[in-house]
């Protein structure tokens, strides 16, 4: 009796004891990738590595030379944290100081320790106490700080995708930031809604400021204005992103946006504006662009702002392009220019088709502009 509870008493522990190394093994690696680890192994490897270069410094100082000591400084700074970082700048000014005594006075010959050396070494150990303090004051890791900024990067690319249109619809869009950089101060939204998505919605939104300075408002208003777009009646959208934008109480806390409406059936379509730049749209039977204005003032400037739109019709052959003002406005030519070279450019389209077409009038218009720039064209076939 007491045997068989003994071994009932045994297998219970094991499985509980099997079942905490496991949890603790799946722990630690949740830790070592995301950044939470002990750095206690890369320390480690690194002090090991100030003697075995000290040792090869005193044997061939012309292959290895005092100055070598920045190396492991320098992975240091980038993947320790500033309390075990001080213990690898201990040993090595322990290992300068060995280095010195083994050698002999600079002044006696060449590849000794030199107060040019030190400089250098103690320049490379500030510089990396402060990268090192940095990371843990951001709390970004070194393993994960990239990675991070790749997701960011392609969930503003994917929050930007256009939904697929019904035959006979044909929309695109692109962006390049300024600077040739990964992040934009522009995006586009768009949705499909309505019963059996007949509706397409899109709004285009230029944030104040560009590139990496706009990234981070960039990507939380995209991710708001998505949430927004569909779940609310087309005239309330504006509203409701601009009281958005007046909670983040942000300095730089404006943006302009544009709202397209458009009915893929009948080809009825709404323009709602928020302090943005004017569409254009081309009218294939005339072959002549039409400017369409809508008013509205900047999103995040004040509260009871309204929005009027501006109506229009896409036939066959019709071709609607909505822009920001780093597309259409420089230092040397003012916005209505900008707007007139732009449809020069696109008037190149009209025989065979938009398809493809926004990237390269970005290209043809404004290639080098130091602005974020953004187009989206939709068209009818």
């Amino acid at each position: 009796m007491a045997k068989g509870v003994a071994g009932e008493g045994f297998g219970p522990r094991w499985r509980r004891g099997l079942h905490r190394a496991r949890l603790g093994v799946r722990r630690a690696g949740v830790d070592y990738f995301r950044g939470g680890a002990s750095d206690w192994v890369g320390l480690t490897v690194l002090i090991l590595s100030v003697p075995a270069l000290a040792y090869t410094t005193v044997c061939v100082p012309v292959w290895c030379p005092p100055s070598a000591l920045v190396l492991p400084i320098l992975l240091g700074g980038l993947l320790l944290r500033p309390s075990s970082l001080l213990l690898l700048y201990a040993a090595s000014a322990v290992a300068l100081v060995a280095e010195s005594a083994a050698l002999g006075p600079y002044r006696e010959g060449p590849a000794r320790v030199t107060p040019g050396t030190v400089l250098i070494v103690t320049a490379v150990a500030l510089a990396g106490l402060v990268i090192a303090q940095f990371r843990a004051r951001v709390g970004v890791p070194w393993r994960g700080g990239h990675t991070m900024l790749f997701d960011l990067r392609e969930r503003l690319r994917v929050q930007s995708r256009l939904p697929r249109l019904p035959a006979g619809w044909h929309a695109e869009m692109a962006l390049r930031p300024a600077g040739g950089q990964s992040f934009s101060g522009d995006f586009v939204v768009a949705t499909r809604g309505s019963v059996g998505g007949r509706t397409l919605e899109a709004v285009l939104t230029d944030v104040s400021g560009k590139g990496m300075d706009a990234a981070s408002r960039s990507l939380l208003l995209s991710g708001a204005f998505g949430g927004l777009l569909g779940s609310l009646p087309p005239h309330n959208f504006l509203t409701a992103a601009n009281g958005y934008l007046l909670r983040q109480n942000w300095d730089e806390g404006f943006a302009t946006s544009v709202h397209l409406v458009l009915d893929l059936e009948s080809g009825d379509y709404e323009l709602l504006s928020a302090g943005h730049l004017p569409g254009v749209q081309l009218h294939a039977g005339s072959g002549r662009w039409e400017e369409k204005a809508a008013e509205g003032p900047l999103l995040g400037v004040y509260d009871g702002a309204e929005f009027h739109g501006v109506k229009g019709t896409l036939r066959s052959g019709d071709v609607l392009m909505l822009f920001t003002d780093g597309l259409v406005e420089t230092p040397d030519k003012d916005i209505a220019e900008g707007i007139d070279r732009l449809i020069g450019e696109a008037d190149r389209f009209v025989a065979t088709g938009f398809r493809g077409a926004a990237r390269r009038l970005i290209e043809a218009v404004a290639k080098d502009v130091n602005d974020d720039r953004a187009l989206l064209i939709v068209s009818r076939d």
